[in-house]
């Protein structure tokens, strides 16, 4: 089951060119997105409702419509059959597909799947993204993992991880002993970690003209339900001040394709220190989407895809897992979870 009242990021900005139809899989429902004449997104049931012929396989055509590949019944962008050319003509009532409220916000298309109506006030806030003149922002991008959504926000809200699987990249055993808290709020929660006076890890020696230093070192991650996350992490001298180091914004956006596969959105902002060599920019965005797509995609993945087949092996009857104090983010998460699906099913 999903939480469908909400918002889910559908595909970056850029995925969605003009003139071009993308079809997509999104909590286990086929959506067709494409743009209208004025450039604005839009969004509908990949589904044709004559014989279940998916509409992205046909071409678009002049008046904002979408013409079936099948018969050439043609489709307006508010779901509806505008053109039968068969017969009379006629169009029976029947004769529509869902189209779904999209909204085009920091460069990413957001979609509202769910009956309730939409809410543009409560799309995650990732205005970072656009980012500004202390600012170097790294590639938008995007992974399949095949595994569930659920599993991959434990993975984010427990980065006691990253001691171990990003050995090296994001920590090392210098920040096991962290000193971690957890804090709920309206539409999330947020699990902090502080690392004081500990080797910088190669995530900050990129960037740093002094590799190896010790430093001062946070992860602060922040979930706006349901899937939508972002990691404030950074590093600076140790006692000095936050706005003296560097720091790293990262989206992490998530949508379940399906129960066991997930779209991965993710992108970053580093701020940088004051007085820093602006020569290096591009340099350091490019390295930085590197590291981050490679931790992603090489070390977290695997390890998540291969827990998501071990729960499916194990079965409804697999033994509920032993919890720990690193835990208390993802079952607080898990909690929240089950209650929002409670009130939609209630509704």
């Amino acid at each position: 089951m999903y939480v469908r009242n909400a918002w889910y990021a559908a595909l970056w900005s850029q995925e969605l060119p003009a003139g071009q139809m993308i079809a997509r899989t999104l909590l286990d429902e086929p959506v067709v997105f494409l743009r209208d004449d004025a450039g604005r997104a839009a969004a509908l049931l990949d589904r044709c409702p004559h014989r279940f012929v998916p509409l992205s396989l046909g071409a678009r055509v002049p008046g904002d419509r979408i013409r079936c590949v099948y018969h050439g019944l043609e489709f307006g962008l508010d779901g509806a059959c505008a053109h039968n050319p068969h017969g009379n003509g006629r169009i029976p009532p029947a004769a529509r597909t869902r189209a779904y409220p999209v909204a085009e916000r920091h460069g990413m298309v957001w979609i509202w799947m769910g009956e309730a109506a939409a809410t543009p006030e409560t799309i995650p806030d990732y205005g970072f993204l656009e980012g500004g003149p202390d600012f170097l922002l790294s590639a938008r991008d995007r992974i399949v993992i095949r595994a569930g959504a659920e599993l991959i926000v434990e993975n984010l809200l427990d980065l006691s991880h990253a001691s171990f699987l990003h050995d090296g990249i994001l920590g090392s055993a210098a920040t096991v002993a962290a000193q971690t808290e957890v804090a709920q709020h309206e539409r999330g929660l947020t699990v902090r970690r502080w690392m004081p006076n500990v080797p910088s890890p190669r995530l900050f020696d990129t960037f740093s003209e002094h590799p190896g230093r010790r430093v001062d070192m946070w992860f602060d991650m922040n979930w706006q339900a349901p899937c939508a996350l972002v990691n404030d992490v950074g590093a600076t001298d140790p006692g000095g001040d936050r706005s003296r180091g560097y720091r790293i914004l990262g989206a992490h956006i998530l949508t379940p394709e399906t129960a066991t596969t997930t779209h991965y959105h993710f992108a970053a902002a580093l701020r940088v220190p004051p007085g820093h060599d602006a020569a290096q920019d591009a340099r350091i965005g490019r390295t930085l989407s590197e590291i981050r797509r490679y931790a992603f995609e090489q070390q977290d993945a695997p390890v998540i895809e291969a827990q998501q087949r071990e729960l499916l092996r194990a079965g409804p009857d697999a033994p509920r897992p032993a919890l720990f104090e690193i835990d208390a983010g993802p079952v607080r998460y898990r909690r929240m979870m089950d209650e929002m699906l409670a009130r939609e099913t209630r509704a």
